[in-house]
């Protein structure tokens, strides 16, 4: 696995997408910094972390897009199936590479609650409290956008797919707002959702049977719990979708609470999202 993360870090700084992902990160926060710390007065860097929060919907495509995709371009990854090591390994060193890359930009940004202390009070556990949850939130949109990219050969489609994610996770508290409240309603929105989720499989395992026992095992647990609790349905799937956000979660720590259950929830999304990964891999290393 060292070998991995070796040879993974060395690939990030070789070319520039290491030095594009820093650079950017560090630009807007710069930006931020300056607009709301130096020229609005304001005291609380934890502002300028949740603006920043959107520049991963770019960010984040751009430091994942080749990690998996591009192996399976160039037929590299024969390598890595041919190694004596499982794919647990070799995903979880290419993702190790991934968050130091993640890590660099938000130790420097550490030092930022510090310098503007200088100039005034800060609340340096705010401050850094909101740090760790950004550097959760990126390490958890990093684990996805690396499942994403084990799906693809194209770095281009991955990148696409990536940003589409990203987007939808971004905005899903407020995509939700626009399905009503009513029973009927939830229960339509969470059945395409089901749906969706059968692609998903199917995109995952490559399996048809198993997308449509998927797609039908959902589909009638949502219709057998609407028939015998149908009031509970009402405005479940905002709530629902309230809970499922990552950002939401981030937007918790920077309001000064720290929330131990959207930790434990970061981890449990990155852990699925790796697992998920070394399945993917694992399936085209018996296959292939």
């Amino acid at each position: 696995m060292s070998a991995i993360f070796r040879r993974e870090l060395r690939a990030y700084f070789t070319g520039m997408t290491a030095y594009v992902f820093i650079a950017f990160l560090l630009l807007f926060a710069g930006i931020y910094t300056m607009a709301y710390n130096l020229n609005s007065a304001y005291p609380n860097f934890e502002y300028v972390l949740e603006s920043m929060s959107i520049i991963f919907l770019i960010a984040i495509p751009i430091l994942t897009m080749r990690v998996i995709a591009e192996e399976r371009r160039q037929k590299t990854d024969q390598l890595l199936y041919a190694l004596p090591i499982g794919m647990t390994r070799v995903v979880v060193g290419k993702y190790l590479a991934m968050i130091t890359v993640v890590a660099i930009p938000c130790a420097i940004m550490g030092l930022y609650p510090l310098i503007l202390s200088s100039f005034g009070t800060v609340s340096l556990k705010t401050a850094y409290g909101a740090l760790l949850a950004f550097f959760l939130l990126s390490c958890t949109l990093s684990a996805v956008g690396l499942l994403i990219s084990s799906l693809t050969e194209n770095q281009a489609v991955a990148a696409g797919l990536c940003f589409v994610v990203m987007l939808l996770l971004f905005f899903m508290s407020d995509l939700s707002a626009f399905v009503s409240d009513t029973a009927g309603a939830s229960l339509s929105a969470l059945m395409v959702a089901v749906a969706l989720l059968s692609i998903l499989v199917r995109l995952m395992t490559r399996s048809t049977p198993a997308a449509a026992i998927t797609l039908l095992a959902g589909e009638l647990l949502l219709l057998l719990a609407y028939l015998l609790f149908p009031s509970s349905f009402e405005g479940l799937f905002g709530r629902i979708m309230e809970g499922l956000s990552v950002f939401e979660r981030f937007y918790t720590f920077v309001g000064g609470i720290f929330d131990l259950s959207a930790v434990l929830y970061y981890l449990s999304v990155i852990g699925v999202s790796l697992f998920l990964a070394v399945q993917s891999m694992e399936k085209r290393r018996w296959n292939g």
